[in-house]
């Protein structure tokens, strides 16, 4: 059985499961409701019944104590009846207030010959509101701050999923890969950044990558295919050689589930016996689609990749409105 859910005062409307949260059912269907712990203690997620019934299966109802009797618990409450929810829905990467917290690494993978891939997770009866494609900043020593793109979805949140690469000389990334050990605790502020998916557009997408930057482009494809957005995306994914494409079969697994899918992985320095797309990633887009005023793109990885790039789409009819930079947008065009 499937119940209607509408929200006020917004007026949205989505639908949840027989047994299904109503947390669980908004983010299904791309609607970021308020919520933190995810297991009924904060009282982040509290909302107000206006109409209809709720069930609370799990028990864990310990934020309803005190409350009116109209108080409802969002990533609690199943419902029995269709509802009108009062609630605001979170629209934008402002609307998620940064918050700052401790976590503890799980397990720390070696990908490939110098990224990393660390899950970390929070403290217990803590999640971290997020939307696809922002980032999470380590509160290191002496105010100093490190940045990483968060690789995982918003649906899938019980860690939280980072791709480090080892940067030659830098301090923090030789630390992690050379000495952090698993269960150790560090800070971080989270949620930051504005590169997320426009999910009211109807444009098709072309995401480009390159190197890490496909952390957090990582993030969008599993958002948009949890979502069930139709769109054509179009993986475009650069590196120097193949061995720097540190998860080659995920996207290729993508393509092979979604038809709407399309990935082209390109290499600037190709080993010997590579018989794909060479040369820089941005101009394998553009040699594919000389005009790019139709499209929505997302570009994520070195500053002069994203630069070239923007510079390069716009040239071709592709409006700055319709461009998306990861969180190396500090890198201001020279």
């Amino acid at each position: 059985m499937t119940f209607d859910i509408q929200t006020q005062p917004g007026g949205r409307h989505f639908q949840a499961e027989a047994g299904e949260t109503l947390l669980e059912a908004a983010l299904r269907q791309g609607m970021v409701l308020p919520y933190g712990c995810r297991g009924g203690q904060c009282g982040s997620c509290l909302a107000t019944l206006i109409a209809g019934r709720v069930a609370y299966p799990s028990g864990n109802t310990q934020a309803l104590a005190g409350r009116e009797p109209s108080a409802c618990l969002v990533c609690q409450a199943v419902p029995e009846s269709d509802l009108i929810l009062g609630v605001t829905e979170i629209r934008g990467a402002t609307e998620i207030e940064a918050r700052t917290l401790p976590c503890r690494v799980v397990d720390k993978e070696a990908l490939n010959h110098d990224v990393v891939r660390l899950h970390l997770k929070l403290p217990e009866n803590q999640r971290l509101p997020f939307l696809a494609g922002q980032y999470l900043d380590f509160l290191l020593e002496g105010g100093k701050r490190r940045a990483f793109s968060i690789a995982n979805a918003p649906h899938d949140d019980a860690l939280i999923e980072l791709h480090v690469r080892h940067v030659p000389g830098g301090q923090f990334t030789s630390f992690i890969f050379d000495a952090l050990a698993e269960k150790a605790i560090l800070r971080i502020q989270a949620p930051l950044g504005t590169f997320t998916l426009r999910e009211a557009s109807e444009r098709p997408i072309i995401l480009v990558a390159g190197g890490t930057g496909f952390a957090p482009i990582k993030g969008i494809i599993e958002h948009a295919l949890y979502l069930g957005v139709s769109r054509p995306m179009h993986l475009y994914w650069g590196a120097r050689q193949r061995q720097d494409l540190y998860l080659p079969d995920l996207p290729r697994q993508w393509a092979r589930d979604h038809a709407n899918f399309h990935y082209t992985p390109v290499l600037s320095d190709p080993d010997p016996d590579w018989t794909g797309r060479t040369g820089y990633v941005h101009q394998a887009v553009l040699a594919d689609h000389p005009d790019m005023s139709p499209f929505d793109v997302y570009l994520a990885g070195p500053p002069i990749m994203v630069e070239s790039g923007s510079n390069a789409f716009a040239a071709a009819g592709l409006g700055r409105e319709h461009m998306f930079s990861d969180a190396f947008e500090y890198a201001k065009p020279t």
